[in-house]
């Protein structure tokens, strides 16, 4: 069993320090500590163990110190920053370990993203060496990139060349849509398996800064505080993030049988602010995190989440209404923050997910997000039966990978006028168009039932495609683009013969021997 709980004391990885408003993140990968046997963290590469850690560390950053502004991501050994995904660690890997490796390391990034857009958290790549794969996607994730010119340091994607498969997660996207470097220079740059060096970096848009070794550190330190006028975090006293231990929010019941799990959030019973690493919305982000992270990894044949809540609407509602003016407040945005990532995951995982709504359901404003990221809804309709709530909050404190809230995606960007802070009962929440199904209480446990005995039995690859094509309805964004090509790179380019059959190149790397392609393109 996996589990993505750790803490500074227990890292292997990553070395954290801290001067004022700066923070430094020092990767310098311990080679015989990778997460499973099999394989050596060699050239500062990584596996899923190290990115477990950067996810905690970053987390740290963004709740017990307030003061940093910006983060330095750098690396510990000397000439390379970092090679990127280890290649014999995905060479050895199942396609399921790939494809979740992929999808957390990718959520890790877009992280970094979110926090730098929504608050204030800068993050700026100090390239101190070679810099390839999935390293260069780390840098390509922060503000900005410093790169030193040594005359040997290069950034590369190599993926291409050497390995028949492709930078997985984000690289080529955010190669044009953030960086805008010119389509045939970034076809050049990433069919060049020895990458450019810091010169050409600089001129083709690859990297932003450059400097001699002599003058790197301070050119680091002086961008550093740049990044960090941009900020808005106040400083203060930070919260510990305490060991979570127990679930008290969530509860997960899996039937392996019927490849199905229950996941049930139980509302607020306070409401008031608490500067805590308890504070319900707080904890129920971090309980929610682990529980979709532990059934995605450890649970890989379970292919139906159905989602359940419990506790009493209007404390929801009123825990939004603090969480609304509070929003400025850095731990409440913070909080706010980590509830929105933690949700979006629900937006990209590789299963299907059934909301069930019924006498007791607490889906309202935050927790209502539960059931929007649900693929379809069922809502019990008796007399005194459940209801559904809005707040202000579902209007976009918790946008979709995409950048819309997922009324949007709901409505396919047609929302109607829906009210807000009102108890909406069965038979409204179904004229709203809010819920799928309402059978009434002769019909409610025959059709639930079969719905699920139906959607347990189906291909799950073909409903990975079909679900990843209809949650994100409406315009593409960058992100959009990342996860959806992600989706078709995992499930195509890590399966063709090219990249793992036996003569392929993932397969024959460092050995030696060239890889055989079947030359047929389409």
């Amino acid at each position: 069993m996996i589990s993505y709980e750790t803490d500074p004391s227990r890292y292997h990885h990553w070395k954290l320090a801290f001067d004022g408003p700066i923070a430094t993140l020092t990767l310098d990968v311990a080679e015989d500590k990778g997460l499973v046997p099999g394989y050596k963290l060699k050239l500062n590469s990584y596996d899923l163990g190290v990115d477990i850690e950067l996810h905690d560390a970053v987390n740290r950053i963004r709740f017990e110190h307030p003061e940093v502004k910006t983060v330095v991501v750098t690396s510990g050994k000397s000439r390379m920053f970092c090679s990127g995904a280890n290649i014999y660690m995905l060479g050895t890997s199942s396609h399921a370990w790939k494809v979740n490796f992929c999808k957390f390391t990718n959520e890790t990034r877009n992280g970094l993203e979110d926090s730098s857009r929504q608050s204030g958290l800068k993050f700026l790549a100090a390239l101190n060496g070679t810099t390839a794969g999935g390293g260069y996607e780390l840098a390509l994730a922060c503000d900005e990139i410093a790169m030193i010119d040594d005359r040997s340091s290069t950034v590369s994607l190599p993926e291409v060349p050497l390995l028949g498969v492709l930078p997985g997660t984000g690289g080529l996207t955010r190669l044009v849509d953030k960086r805008k470097v010119r389509r045939d220079l970034a076809d050049v740059f990433c069919t060049t398996a020895e990458g450019v060096r810091a010169d050409r970096a600089k001129e083709w848009g690859l990297v932003d800064h450059i400097a001699k070794p002599q003058q790197f550190a301070d050119m680091v330190k002086a961008r550093a505080l740049e990044l960090a006028k941009l900020s808005d975090r106040p400083g203060g006293q930070g919260v510990a993030l305490a060991p979570l231990g127990e679930n008290r929010l969530v509860s997960v019941s899996v039937d392996r049988e019927g490849r199905k799990a229950e996941i049930l959030v139980k509302g607020p019973k306070e409401v008031a602010l608490q500067r805590t690493a308890d504070w319900y919305p707080l904890r129920l982000a971090r309980e929610l995190d682990r529980a979709i992270l532990d059934l995605r990894t450890n649970y890989l044949d379970v292919g139906l989440w159905i989602l359940k809540t419990q506790g009493d609407m209007q404390k929801v509602l009123d825990l939004d209404s603090v969480l609304g003016e509070n929003s400025r407040d850095w731990f409440v945005r913070e909080t706010i923050g980590y509830l929105r990532r933690t949700l979006s995951r629900l937006d990209v995982s590789s299963r299907s997910l059934f909301a069930v709504i019924e006498p007791g359901s607490c889906f309202a404003g935050t927790l209502l997000e539960v059931a929007l990221a649900a693929d379809r809804s069922y809502m019990l309709d008796i007399e005194n039966g459940p209801s559904l709530a809005l707040s202000k909050l579902n209007y976009g404190a918790y946008p979709m990978a995409s950048g819309f809230p997922r009324l949007h995606a709901h409505y396919c960007g047609a929302v109607p006028a829906l009210p807000l802070n009102e108890l909406l009962g069965t038979a409204k929440a179904k004229a709203l168009g809010l819920v799928t199904f309402a059978p009434d209480d002769i019909d409610w446990e025959d059709e639930v039932r079969i719905a699920v005995e139906e959607r347990a039995s189906l291909s799950p690859d073909a409903l990975t495609g079909m679900e990843a094509s209809l949650r994100f309805a409406g315009p593409e964004t960058m992100l959009t683009r990342v996860f959806g090509r992600l989706t078709a790179w995992q499930n195509w380019i890590f399966n063709r013969p090219n990249a793992v059959g036996e003569q392929g190149a993932l397969k024959v790397y460092g050995t030696g021997a060239k890889a055989k392609f079947n030359w047929e393109r389409v």
